[in-house]
């Protein structure tokens, strides 16, 4: 795992590097500098400030081999599926996560069929395909008539087609909203607890990278559902996938920070 790793880490550097602005690239050249040297929690602390800042999917690739080569299999796989947030066709996060999800033995997450659409097309995407695709249909259908144009089939066939497109990036974003709540568990064997108290009854212990859905918050702590069961868990041992979340990051625990 270490060799690719390390393939993976450079060729993504290579195209990430190239649409960050001055701070982001410097916190990114840091993280790098920090992995050659096998410093991987202070490499995990910049790529995560560099994702803070802006979000980018080589960023979120190295953020993910990083914690996973210091042994934190859950929030490397939150990284690459946030990786996979920003850019779908991502093949680096593609692989990694197939493959740290055979050595963690969990599953990905259970999407609805509207949710497994919204993941063909970036997630801003859809909101883009959503306006074009109405002022298309819009225009196709008022213009002949306001400036008297003779109505033709292609007009009204093109007018029609908008309107496809238009209906179903509606169900797409639907699919992203949805996808914001799901999240996966950051550290191994986190408490799955019956009430969100600290003297709670455990319900099962949750592994490093298991998918949930955020049902609601309480303070410290959140409901979540699981493929198997509902409960409470504290709110740093839980990542959501939705880059553009404030609590969506892998929080980097104390003392590892440069």
């Amino acid at each position: 795992m270490k060799l690719v790793c390390a393939i993976l880490l450079v060729s993504a550097l290579s195209g990430a590097g190239k649409n960050v602005n001055l701070e982001t690239g410097d916190q990114f050249e840091s993280g790098y500098a920090s992995c050659q040297a096998g410093q991987f929690p202070e490499a995990a602390a910049a790529f995560e400030r560099s994702a803070r800042v802006q979000p980018a999917a080589g960023t979120l690739v190295n953020l993910g081999i990083a914690e996973w080569q210091r042994g934190h299999a859950g929030a490397a796989i939150l990284a690459w599926e946030q990786a996979r947030w920003v850019d779908p066709f991502d093949p680096h996060a593609g692989a990694n996560l197939k493959f740290a999800r055979q050595v963690a033995q969990v599953d990905a997450p259970r999407l609805k069929w509207f949710e497994a659409a919204s993941t063909w097309l970036p997630a801003e995407a859809w909101v883009w395909l959503a306006g074009s695709s109405l002022w298309l249909a819009v225009g196709m259908m008022t213009l002949p008539g306001v400036l008297r144009w003779r109505k033709s089939g292609w007009q009204q066939a093109l007018a029609a087609m908008a309107w496809g497109f238009f209906l179903f990036s509606l169900t797409a974003n639907l699919g992203v909203a949805s996808r914001t709540q799901i999240g996966f568990v950051l550290k191994k064997d986190a408490a799955l607890l019956l009430t969100p108290t600290r003297e709670s009854e455990v319900i099962s212990m949750l592994s490093g990278g298991e998918s949930a859905r955020r049902i609601r918050t309480r303070g410290d702590y959140i409901f979540v559902r699981t493929a198997l069961a509902a409960g409470w868990i504290r709110r740093e041992q839980f990542g959501l996938v939705c880059p553009d979340q404030p609590d969506a990051m892998p929080a980097v625990p104390a003392g590892s920070r440069p």
